[in-house]
């Protein structure tokens, strides 16, 4: 008898001081979703775990319970596949009002002003994405001017958010939020090797390191800036000599690297063909319409005589593999990415980078990211 009592004064201890952690609400209403399930779900560093969730009703209201973080993190709620983004760093009450119909953006939230900051974002990146899409769908416009046309809405896009909402309260949860939208699936801010780029996370890193710097939040993102910083440091180049014969046979430093079934290729064994050689990461917001600019060149000229031997510096080889697979032209993938040799002999500090190889395997012209206009006019000439 005394076991049982000892058990349910442990279990009600239990209960007391499950009870007397602190916690957090998220309150509200979704209009015309009624027998819909609504999930309440964490945004953790590991991905999306889903922490609760309620068939809605026909008032739609709904109301979670979670424990109160020790730093700020960040929740959603979802219906179907359409989310709503907020932060919580304290015990405050979170309301939401939505409509099934325009659920992502038609919101109303209270509850801090940093999640009114972070609603803002999410209507700036979806109207960014809506002229991407319109622009992309536009068939009139050359390759090579719709990428510039692209990126300079995100170029405008990152140096809007950037000065609002980055380097204004890099304190403030939406500032965090800001450095991990994406647009196309790919990180619109790069934090591994843009040096613009990795001074935003490195002034959000400042600020949560001060203010929470047990937090794993902080130490990742640290972590990331560390990396980016070392990434984007000038390499010290050890002198190389080459053989003089191999130099007079061929103008230019040879690469080989493997391709997509291991096989490898050489830039010297293109001799007799005008190459255009690209140094890239397909893991970045503007590699679609890089890659469908050239594509354009290729299917133009490809019959005529022009190889693309295009490098990929992505550290992820599957992810490489499974978006160079339908790729026409040659796709290698070097290995030491941003710490390669390669970028380092032929002097490459921005991504893409372009260069241009006659047909006597002689290095002709280089092109800088954004300065691509008269490509076609010189492989033309070369042809």
């Amino acid at each position: 008898m005394k076991k049982n009592v000892y058990l349910i004064m442990a279990l009600t201890l239990g209960l007391a001081a499950c009870d007397s952690e602190p916690k957090f609400l998220v309150e509200g209403e979704v209009s015309d979703a009624e027998s819909q399930t609504l999930y309440f779900e964490e945004s953790s560093l590991e991905g999306i775990v889903t922490l609760d969730s309620i068939k809605l009703k026909d008032n739609g209201t709904f109301r979670f319970t979670q424990k109160s973080p020790d730093a700020p993190e960040y929740y959603r709620i979802r219906l179907n596949n359409n989310v709503i983004n907020f932060a919580v760093d304290s015990t405050e009450t979170v309301k939401i009002q939505a409509n099934a119909k325009d659920f992502p953006t038609g919101y109303t939230i209270e509850g801090s002003t940093s999640n009114q900051k972070i609603k803002e974002l999410v209507l700036l990146q979806s109207d960014l994405q809506a002229k991407v899409n319109k622009l992309s769908q536009n068939r009139d416009i050359p390759a090579g001017i719709l990428q510039d046309s692209l990126n300079s809405l995100v170029s405008q896009y990152k140096n809007q958010v950037k000065k609002n909402y980055i380097f204004a309260e890099p304190n403030e949860p939406y500032a965090y939020f800001a450095l991990f939208q994406t647009l196309n699936g790919y990180l619109i801010y790069n934090p591994l090797s843009d040096k613009e780029d990795i001074k935003c996370f490195a002034a959000v890193a400042t600020s949560l390191n001060n203010a929470y710097p047990h937090s794993d939040r902080s130490k990742n993102l640290y972590n990331m800036v560390i990396k980016g910083m070392k990434n984007t440091r000038p390499p010290k180049v050890e002198e190389i000599t080459l053989p003089e014969d191999k130099i007079s046979e061929t103008s230019l430093i040879n690469i080989e690297l493997k391709g997509l079934n291991n096989q490898v290729h050489r830039l010297t064994d293109l001799k007799g063909k005008v190459v255009l050689l690209d140094f890239t990461v397909y893991n970045n917001a503007m590699s679609p319409a890089h890659n469908l600019a050239l594509r354009e060149l290729y299917n133009k000229y490809a019959s005529k005589g022009l190889e693309i031997f295009q490098i990929s510096l992505d550290g992820d080889e599957h992810f490489w593999k499974t978006q160079a697979d339908n790729l026409p032209w040659i796709c290698v993938r070097d290995p030491n990415g941003v710490y390669s040799t390669n970028i380092s002999l032929y002097g490459v500090t921005n991504l893409p980078a372009l260069f241009l190889i006659n047909k006597a395997n002689e290095l002709s012209k280089r092109y800088e990211a954004n300065s691509q206009a008269d490509i076609e006019k010189d492989i033309q000439s070369m042809l």
